[in-house]
């Protein structure tokens, strides 16, 4: 049987991806009593107020439409832009984020640190290139991808 993110991600890919926006995360969590179902979506440029707003109207006709109902609770539907800070998770992630500055989290230390921030110059499904600073040095270093435990957009201060 399918988890509820994964039907969800089936019914509401093709009608996200319909206006031109990205399907960026889904969320089927329960905080305190209730139970909630975040939908992150983006688009070049970034994401509207409208955007969401649209996209929420017809992801919950969607899945009220749905028999039988995929959902063991009742829930409260949020659709929203995944912020500057976006985690980067797919391979069209990775991608788009050449030439932008990001944070990685690696599974084990390099060079002594497990985290890094910086330009990323190249990507492959095996490895990446990150540019960083080093105190006063511009160092440019090549990681596995499989190092990588965790990445998001960074904002550069």
């Amino acid at each position: 049987m399918a988890s509820v993110v994964e039907t969800v991600q089936k019914e509401v890919g093709p009608l996200i991806e319909s206006h031109n926006f990205d399907l960026v995360d889904i969320e089927f969590v329960k905080e305190g009593k209730s139970w909630y179902l975040r939908v992150y979506i983006d688009k070049p440029g970034g994401i509207t107020i409208e955007d969401c707003a649209e996209a929420s109207d017809e992801i919950s006709e969607k899945l009220d439409s749905l028999d039988p109902d995929p959902f063991p609770e009742a829930y409260f539907l949020e659709v929203s832009s995944p912020g500057a800070e976006r985690p980067i998770k797919t391979s069209d992630d990775w991608h788009r984020a050449v030439g932008q500055y990001i944070h990685i989290s690696l599974y084990a230390p390099v060079d002594g640190q497990k985290v890094f921030e910086g330009t990323l110059d190249d990507y492959s499904d095996a490895s990446l290139t990150l540019t960083y600073m080093a105190k006063t040095r511009k160092i440019s270093k090549q990681f596995d991808v499989k190092q990588v435990g965790f990445a998001r957009f960074a904002i550069k201060f």
